[in-house]
C-alpha cells in the first residue's frame, strides 16, 4: 500500500496538468520556451506517473483495468472482473 501522501502528489500533479494544459499547448505552438519554462514543474504531462487505483502500486500498472497486476491477479481469480478466466492448455 503506497503512502497518502505519494497518491495525494498524484492527484496534484493530475489537477494541475489539466490547469495548465491549454497555456502549455499554447505556448508550445507559438515556440515561446521561455515562458514555458516559468511553468510549474508538475504541470507538466510527463511528471505524472500511473498508479494502482486501489492501493497506489506505481510499478505493475496495467491501464487496460487501472489497476496493479497483483490486485488484478487478485480480482480475477476471485471471479470480480468480468471476462477474464485463468488460462489452462
Amino acid at each position: 500500500m503506497a503512502k497518502e501522501s505519494m497518491k495525494a502528489r498524484e492527484v496534484k500533479r493530475a489537477r494541475m496538468g489539466a490547469r495548465y494544459a491549454e497555456k502549455r499547448a499554447a505556448l508550445k505552438k507559438a515556440g515561446d520556451y521561455l515562458a514555458l519554462d516559468k511553468l510549474p514543474k508538475n504541470a507538466s504531462p510527463i511528471r505524472q506517473h500511473n498508479r494502482c487505483k486501489l492501493t497506489g502500486r506505481p510499478r505493475g500498472y496495467m491501464r487496460t483495468f487501472g489497476i496493479s497486476r497483483n490486485v488484478f491477479r487478485k480480482l480475477a481469480l476471485d471471479g470480480k472482473i468480468p471476462g477474464v478466466t485463468k488460462a489452462s492448455w
